[in-house]
């Protein structure tokens, strides 16, 4: 059975938690998207008291030039800590990352780029062990890239998908545009009968699928190493019973706990995990 991962709200989350997963991916403040819960270098410390998990750190946004000297800088300094890898989406951590003599590994995670075993082996032959699959592919085709591939892999199984980012203030310049005040950490958008979250932070905008992903109908067939559980909009009492039957299903159970979560929400779907993804220019 997988090993599975949280991506955790705030540190609340991961102390009711932590007794019942087996690690957490967290952000670095500034550096990283669609991670819930972002801290800053000088927070580290705070991954000594769940230094029995398995911790990856998010550096995964679009680097620019003045972020290249700051990027080494965390690299060396998580080095000190007993964190299992690093989330990266911009090929300057791994130039970066290669430089320097570290203990951990790189997970590559290029959001819907990860795709397929021939690019996730290529990045292998410069030393990068894991990949976080895109949300974008059925079941049967991770099942073909786990054959195929030597990297550890790891997917999102259950919470709201991020579908763009964009380092646009979109919802603060359409407040600001129309002189409208709105403190809301989480905005909504509206569309064709779906409700799409929307966080405008400081690193940009990221909209997110208007429905869950519900995909433990999947894990149980599935050679993952990681499944990644995401707790952004989600109740946290129905997250931890959520992580119970994730943990717990096998062949046996998994239809009723399908079911189970399926009741829980009235937005919940499979993704693309039994549906290719094809999009097509409405006239």
């Amino acid at each position: 059975m997988a090993k599975i991962l949280t991506l955790p709200s705030n540190i609340h989350e991961i102390n009711v938690t932590k007794k019942v997963v087996d690690g957490f991916i967290i952000g670095i403040s500034d550096m990283c998207v669609n991670t819930n819960m972002c801290i800053s270098i000088s927070d580290l410390s705070l991954l000594n008291e769940i230094n029995d998990k398995d911790i990856f750190i998010s550096i995964n946004k679009n680097m620019h030039n003045s972020d290249l000297d700051k990027i080494k800088e965390i690299l060396l300094e998580l080095n000190n800590y007993s964190i299992k890898g690093v989330l990266y989406y911009d090929i300057a951590v791994l130039n970066i990352y290669r430089t320097l003599n570290l203990k951990y590994d790189l997970v590559w995670n290029s959001e819907h780029s990860v795709t397929n075993y021939n690019t996730i082996n290529y990045w292998g032959s410069f030393g990068v062990n894991y990949a976080y699959l895109s949300s974008d592919i059925t079941e049967n085709e991770i099942a073909t890239i786990s054959k195929n591939c030597k990297a550890k892999l790891m997917a999102t199984m259950f919470g709201y998908l991020p579908m763009f980012v964009s380092k646009r203030h979109i919802v603060k310049n359409y407040l600001e545009q129309f002189n409208l005040k709105d403190d809301s950490q989480v905005n909504y958008i509206k569309k064709e009968g779906k409700t799409y979250p929307i966080i405008d932070s400081e690193i940009g905008t990221s909209v997110y699928s208007g429905n869950i992903l519900n995909g433990i109908k999947s894990v149980v067939n599935l050679n993952l190493e990681y499944i990644v559980l995401n707790s952004f909009n989600i109740d946290l009492q129905k997250f931890i019973n959520i992580i119970g039957m994730f943990k717990t299903a096998n062949n046996e159970n998994v239809l009723e706990y399908n079911e189970k979560i399926n009741n829980m929400f009235d937005n919940v779907d499979d993704g693309f995990l039994s549906t290719e993804t094809i999009y097509r220019v409405k006239k």
